[in-house]
């Protein structure tokens, strides 16, 4: 089957599934009702997305200098640090830390997704557990997350307590509170014994080598304090100048994504550390011995240079945009690639260099650009403005150009 009618068959078996429907509908009404109730009682908080918007523009700009110097801090506080400028040299470098046969915890992270960082080390012979309860769900049904933020928004509570009740072997009916239950007792094991835990960043601060992880789950705060090894996958766009500009991305992310303030912000600036006997400093105490962080190019540095595409680069990852779109409410994450919506289609043409790079990774995104509408809701909503009808446009003008 070519790309174009692969495509536009698995959209048109989404837009006929009740079960999608369902379940976006739900999502969609909550998200709404829970992010406008924060704005209100946050009014401080749009103002502050347009001076993050300021701090992403001169970070973007900055790239390869934030990352140097963040790289350096980091190796200052005894974490060990790489660039990857391909998704081939990350997936490589993790293996080396990684090894094979271990038990890993990982926390939700989408430039994980964008390399397929699990799946490779589940080649080398790891066991590997998603740890959000999304991604997890995703995991153990076999398919691809459909979200940003919520991977698995797709799949009603009725079908969850199918599944769980088939990885279990105990019954969990279809009651949202059991059925999270019913999660904390399968993970809480992984937990303890993994040897390795893998994470992403929402932000890191360039000054202090500081990596700021957004939850509520618990389950990023366990991966990346319990394992001896942690290990951060962190594209480059995901770092800016201070610890205070960290700061302030972050909570303009969280209002976004969810409204409520989270329930943990996990702030992790190399391994565990003591000095409580005789003043001497000594590294591996109750968390992790080792801290490996991973930046990653994969086409950012060229998307930086782009006129038009650098703005992808100030996306926050709230998935404010998802909400709003009309056909992600009817397609779900069948509208994208690992990235969803008109952004996502930008994005598929970023990384690994596809801007100027592969014939078939432009026509995916030119695939998915398509798609858009390029209604501009996205932009209205999206904390950084960013112009994603314009991007939309560019990219279906150059794949015209390539393949006319």
């Amino acid at each position: 089957m070519n790309l174009q009618k692969e495509y536009k068959t698995k959209l048109m078996e989404a837009v006929k599934s009740r079960k999608i429907e369902l379940a976006l509908e739900r999502a969609i009404k909550a998200y709404r009702r829970n992010v406008e109730n924060a704005l209100a009682r946050h009014p401080h908080t749009q103002k502050l997305a347009e001076e993050v918007r300021k701090i992403k523009e001169e970070s973007v700009g900055r790239m390869e200098e934030l990352v140097k110097q963040a790289m350096d801090a980091i190796s200052d506080s005894k974490g060990q640090v790489y660039l990857a400028r391909t998704g081939e040299e990350a997936l490589k470098i993790a293996e080396e830390i990684v090894g094979s046969n271990r038990l890993i915890v990982k926390s939700k992270s989408l430039t994980c997704e964008e390399i397929g960082l699990r799946e490779h080390l589940e080649k080398q012979g790891n066991r590997v557990y998603e740890t959000d309860l999304g991604e997890l769900i995703v995991q153990l049904l076999g398919i691809k997350p459909t979200h940003i933020i919520n991977p698995s928004i797709h799949i009603p509570r009725e079908d969850v307590a199918e599944l769980l009740t088939k990885v279990t072997g105990e019954k969990v009916p279809p009651d949202i509170p059991e059925e999270v239950e019913a999660v904390r007792r399968f993970l809480r094991e992984k937990f303890v014994q993994a040897d390795v835990g893998i994470s992403g960043a929402n932000v890191v601060a360039a000054n202090t080598g500081s990596l700021v992880i957004i939850e509520n789950e618990g389950n990023a705060r366990l991966s990346t304090g319990l394992p001896p090894v942690h290990l951060a996958l962190v594209g480059m766009e995901k770092v800016v100048p201070t610890f205070q500009d960290a700061m302030k991305v972050a909570e303009v992310t969280w209002r976004y994504a969810t409204g409520p303030s989270p329930s943990y912000v996990n702030i992790i600036s190399g391994p565990s550390k003591t000095a409580d006997i005789e003043k001497t400093l000594t590294y591996g105490v109750h968390g992790p011995r080792e801290l490996h962080v991973v930046f990653l190019d994969n086409g950012r540095c060229e998307a930086a240079k782009h006129p038009v595409f650098k703005e992808a680069l100030y996306c926050l990852r709230c998935g404010c945009c998802l909400y709003e779109c009309p056909v992600f409410a009817v397609t779900a994450g069948n509208f994208g690639d690992v990235y969803f919506g008109g952004i996502g289609a930008v994005w598929t043409a970023i990384v690994s260099g596809r801007i100027y790079g592969s014939l078939e990774g432009l026509a995916r995104a030119a695939l998915i650009g398509y798609t858009c509408l390029t209604c501009g809701r996205c932009r209205v909503k999206c904390p950084m403005k960013i112009d994603v009808p314009s991007m939309v446009v560019e990219l279906r003008r150059m794949a015209v150009e390539k393949f006319t």
